[in-house]
């Protein structure tokens, strides 16, 4: 499964943001496909000079998204980190399709040998057996019931979920064993699982959380080019409240001179489609996400790249990002607390600043682990 030096083709020269022409893939985030961290040899593709006038700007086949089974050993992730809201997670598939510029689980991909940019939005691994796995790690003697988050890592709904259903497969288990479940998604087919959302919803064992980025379908369309568009997210959290999902918005990321001064619409826009919560969290850049997202900003604003990333470094101790716990979501210094208070104030404004008051909590007491059988009291 290992695709080393693999070069990405389908590159032609549309027009961009501020009319440069420079050389983009339609229908993906990623400008390159730079090979992985890991591997000790990397190659590139360059010009040698023979080509005709003109010949390097043709447009050539797009790369088609392939995807690969990945054998499950454990389904269950663990984590530690104390600036999240959970100790555990499922991510179904390795890799998402929405391409997004800007993810910062792209470097995930380099542990496979594959690149962070192309491959990563074109190599799609699958988990398999989902419903066996999960079974069996419910069953396991000990095992403390607390929400599971999905949507942590890459999409759970992204394209390969419609044929594959894996995420639906593992909202049936958790269903049957009344198991809480969190989601972060900006994929629209999330409404296909309504049915089971809502029921889960209604025992006081599921939340949603939708990701909204901008209200600019031309600034969408580069930035996450296979996501859904703004008024589709909107649309899903309209249906996900009305089916009774207690749903919220994320914006993510917050981007320094590109959406940040859409803060106030989008959180107004998410509150007046049913969102009872809200969140954000500035652009993080780790490991090969930066070369990316300063590629990618070179081809679609140029004129604004510099000032994006000096705000970018100015928030991040004078780095393109900063790991630490506590600083790695929100940044530091006076852009980053700029945007925190801008957020705060539209959030009580519009009512979405309810999760700090304690709202939302999943319910984890009517868990029923497999097997168990009801016993009666008659």
């Amino acid at each position: 499964m290992r695709k080393r030096g693999f070069q990405a083709p389908g590159m032609s020269a549309p027009g961009t943001a501020e009319g440069v022409g420079k050389l983009v893939m339609k229908g993906r985030g990623a400008n390159s496909n730079r090979a992985s961290r890991y591997l000790p040899t990397h190659s590139e593709a360059a010009s040698d000079g023979w080509d005709a006038p003109g010949e390097e700007d043709a447009a050539a086949p797009d790369v088609a998204t392939e995807l690969y089974p990945d054998a499950t050993r454990r389904l269950i992730t663990r984590n530690q980190s104390p600036d999240v809201p959970f100790d555990r997670s499922i991510n179904p598939y390795k890799g998402c399709e929405h391409g997004c510029i800007y993810c910062f689980a792209r470097p995930t991909h380099a542990y496979l040998d594959l690149s962070p940019g192309i491959d990563f939005e074109t190599r799609i691994f699958y988990k398999t057996g989902v419903r066996e796995a999960l079974v069996e790690e419910l069953s396991r003697k000990g095992y403390e019931c607390r929400p599971i988050a999905m949507g942590t890592n890459t999409d759970p709904y992204q394209p390969a979920e419609r044929a594959r259903r894996i995420t639906r497969t593992i909202l049936e288990v958790l269903l049957e064993h009344d198991h809480p479940v969190s989601i972060v998604t900006k994929g629209l087919l999330i409404l296909r699982d309504l049915d089971l959302l809502g029921e889960l919803a209604r025992r006081g064992l599921a939340s949603v959380a939708v990701s909204l980025t901008t209200l600019d379908n031309g600034l969408k369309a580069r930035l996450e080019p296979r996501a859904a568009g703004p008024a589709a997210r909107l649309r899903m959290i309209r249906e996900l409240s009305a089916a009774g999902v207690p749903t919220g918005v994320m914006l993510a990321p917050v981007i320094p001179f590109l959406n940040d001064h859409e803060i106030e619409d989008l959180v107004a826009a998410a509150a007046d489609a049913g969102a009872r919560r809200g969140n954000y969290i500035l652009l993080r850049l780790p490991l090969e996400v930066a070369g990316l997202f300063e590629d990618w900003l070179a081809v679609h604003y140029p004129l604004r790249a510099e000032r994006v990333m000096n705000a970018i470094r100015a928030s991040r101790g004078g780095k393109a990002y900063d790991a630490a716990w506590g600083r790695r979501m929100r940044g530091e210094g006076p852009f980053a607390e700029l945007i925190a208070r801008r957020f705060a104030a539209a959030a009580k404004k519009h009512g979405l600043d309810r999760e700090e008051r304690g709202q939302g909590e999943l319910r984890t007491d009517l868990f029923r682990p497999p097997g168990q059988r009801q016993i009666s009291l008659f």
